[in-house]
């Protein structure tokens, strides 16, 4: 959905209801798209094709001797790549929460900030609130986030879903000039939220037409409502591969209908004759009698080529995660003796595109401290344009090698900083307070042999 176009109609008349409603009403084919990946990813029974599947019409040849049973059984087995692809990416960039610094240079200047940035991280659980964002944004190609004012005066956000978002901007999600938010209260009422740089404000539909209830100010300098993108054209991780993993769920579940069909197959008495009181006890007793020499039974069951399925299975496999830029954890191949190296290039399709996720999720932090800072200077904890001060620092979550990291550190100890050298251990995750420790350590040791405790004024 294009919405660039209404940009200059709601500079025009603002929170204008028609204009809501037009925009609402055009933007549901995205809604609907973006509710759909969530409830795939879910696996609702809605959400997922192949849970819906009904058994194959076959057409109809039963006579009073022959009844169909192929027919009888329609497995519906849902193999939650898209699920995995999300989960696996999340886990990678957010296992280790993202780092919120102020720039070292100004840092004695702007204590009040990193204290209000530390109490600002512990009151809205950021780290849980960041990997929450980044994973909704990677089902459903964005997300959103919302940043307003508690009842205690605290500036506190929120994270809004995007089927339940609008954003309109000149240039990105990430800066957005008007922001809609509308939840569906029941069938036939809907609530209406508009943003812009100054003021919120709230409709609700009454008799097919959307009224204003309420219009205030939400002391930000900015739209407080903005989006997170996956990427630039808003993709899912997993869209470009959803037909082929409804393939595999076709599949896997033939294959296993086929299994389970076996049991049911026609058993073929070959010279023998049986009536229906033979065949009824038969069922009880389990037992043939054979009297001539070409005399047969077995069942009649379909050849399956497991072989082709299986290799079919694989390729299906191998391609949706090669497609969706992720990778099998499980696999055996990340054995305990792969080398750092190793495990990089292996690493790297998923590494790309974490790259690209992390620089819009920087973009979105950094609109966010502008919209923060814009509160905060009003209180006199900073200037407006302090946020260009705040730093992210992002850390993947992959096994590590611990003895290596830690002799790679001693040799970058050499020739950068300590700080440096310390922020590429993965066990540090907070290089400052690392520092800070050593520096106490090193103050409450006392020295083990002082010149006056052997007499003389040598150590």
């Amino acid at each position: 959905m294009n919405l660039y176009k209404y940009l200059s109609a709601f500079r025009e008349k603002g929170a204008d209801p028609l204009l809501l409603q037009k925009v609402i009403e055009e933007n549901k084919n995205d809604r609907d798209k973006r509710l759909k990946f969530y409830e795939r990813y879910k696996a609702s029974i809605g959400g997922v094709p192949v849970l819906t599947r009904e058994a194959v019409d076959y057409e109809d040849f039963e006579t009073g001797s022959i009844k169909r049973i192929d027919n009888m059984v329609n497995n519906r087995l849902n193999n939650s790549f898209d699920a995995e692809i999300v989960d696996t990416k999340v886990g990678y960039m957010f296992g280790h929460p993202i780092g919120y610094d102020v720039d070292e240079k100004v840092k004695d200047k702007l204590i009040r900030l990193k204290d209000e940035i530390e109490s600002f991280r512990l009151r809205n659980n950021i780290e849980d609130k960041d990997s929450e964002w980044g994973k909704k944004s990677a089902i459903c190609g964005y997300s959103a986030r919302l940043a307003y004012i508690d009842l205690d005066g605290k500036e506190r956000i929120i994270n809004i879903d995007p089927w339940e978002t609008i954003i309109i901007s000149p240039s990105d999600y990430t800066e957005p000039e008007f922001a809609i938010r509308y939840i569906s209260i029941d069938e036939n009422k809907l609530r209406v939220e508009f943003y812009n740089d100054t003021n919120y404000y709230v409709f609700e539909t009454k008799e097919n037409a959307l009224v204003l209830i309420e219009g205030k100010l939400h002391r930000f300098d900015y739209c407080p409502l903005f989006g997170l993108p996956n990427n630039e054209e808003l993709m899912a991780d997993a869209e470009k591969v959803l037909s082929l993993i409804d393939a595999y769920d076709r599949t896997i579940s033939d294959a296993s209908n086929e299994i389970e069909q076996y049991r049911l197959a026609y058993l073929i008495l070959k010279g023998l004759g049986a009536d229906d009181d033979t065949l009824a006890d038969l069922k009880k007793s389990g037992v043939i009698e054979l009297f001539g020499e070409n005399d047969d039974v077995k069942y009649l069951t379909k050849d399956i080529n497991d072989t082709m399925i299986e290799n079919h299975l694989n390729r299906l496999e191998e391609n949706i995660l090669r497609f969706a830029k992720s990778v099998n954890f499980s696999d055996e191949s990340f054995g305990g003796t792969i080398t750092g190296v190793a495990m990089k290039y292996k690493l790297m399709s998923l590494e790309n595109k974490c790259i690209t996720m992390e620089r819009k999720f920087v973009a979105a932090l950094r609109y966010q401290f502008k919209v923060l800072c814009s509160a905060w200077s009003k209180r006199g904890i900073c200037n407006n344009d302090d946020y260009l001060k705040v730093w992210f620092s992002f850390k993947r979550n992959i096994p590590v090698n611990l003895l290596e990291e830690a002799q790679s550190a001693v040799m970058l100890k050499t020739v950068t900083s300590e700080k440096t050298a310390l922020s590429t251990l993965s066990i540090v995750d907070d290089v400052d307070y690392e520092l800070e420790q050593r520096e106490l350590e090193r103050d409450s040791i006392p020295p083990l042999m002082g010149g006056e405790e052997n007499g003389s004024g040598e150590v």
